[in-house]
């Protein structure tokens, strides 16, 4: 089959997850995805900006193109005790896939993050974000996905998380870690939605997807590489009650 082209291959995704909704999932009838450069994976500087984070449970919403991966990253990183895939952005009118396809709601496909800031600091959840979970100079694009349903986003959800995130993003972009300026927008206030059911733990339940073996799995690699520290073997299931 030929090699999808990036905009087709945003096209047939839709496609790709009715199949998976619907348990028709198959490597063989599906396109052989191909993954698209990228800037590399490196171990980030930490953040300058330190969160401040009394108390146990806190949570964060990131956006970095499919939520497939950015979970499946985020299930692994050791403090984190639950990564929900879902939409941030928009309004709950038309927080659900078929209508965040359209890349015309405000949404951005995002991933809700707890964790124990006692193990790991929202600054530091940040740094594994622009490290191994995204291109953070693509603008409305990751990997195959375009649109602006798959920009690189942050969404506060209080006054600190904003500061942190607003100094990390200024901190990587003067110390010219990149060719191109960080593209990731913060934006404050956003409620989040959770996606799906079975968009949840789509990348541990289908490993050897041809899309997730191009583009997921290798951040993944990365996490486990880059940061082997914070890295759990096991991943934290949305479909498994936390321990």
């Amino acid at each position: 089959m030929t090699q999808p082209t990036q905009r087709t291959a945003g096209r047939l995704r839709p496609l790709i997850l009715a199949a998976a909704g619907l348990g028709l999932l198959s490597a063989v009838a599906l396109p052989q995805w191909r993954a698209f450069a990228e800037e590399p994976a490196r171990r980030l500087p930490e953040a300058a900006a330190v969160a401040q984070e009394p108390g146990h449970l806190r949570s964060a919403i990131v956006a970095g193109g499919c939520f497939w991966g950015v979970q499946g990253v985020f299930q692994h990183v050791r403090g984190v005790s639950r990564a929900v895939s879902g939409y941030a952005g928009g309004s709950q009118t038309d927080a659900d896939y078929a209508s965040v396809s359209s890349g015309g709601t405000g949404h951005a496909e995002a991933v809700e993050i707890t964790y124990d800031p006692a193990v790991i600091r929202y600054d530091e959840v940040l740094r594994i974000f622009f490290s191994v979970a995204l291109d953070p100079t693509a603008v409305n694009r990751q990997g195959p996905d375009t649109g602006r349903q798959y920009r690189s986003a942050l969404f506060p959800r209080d006054a600190e998380q904003a500061r942190v995130a607003g100094a990390y993003v200024a901190q990587l972009d003067a110390a010219r870690l990149y060719g191109r300026p960080i593209a990731t927008t913060i934006e404050p206030g956003a409620a989040f939605y959770p996606a799906e059911a079975y968009h949840q733990d789509f990348m541990a339940a289908h490993p050897n997807h041809p899309y997730i073996a191009a583009n997921d799995a290798p951040k993944l690699r990365d996490l486990q590489r880059l940061f082997p520290e914070r890295t759990n073997a096991a991943p934290a299931l949305v479909g498994r009650p936390p321990a």
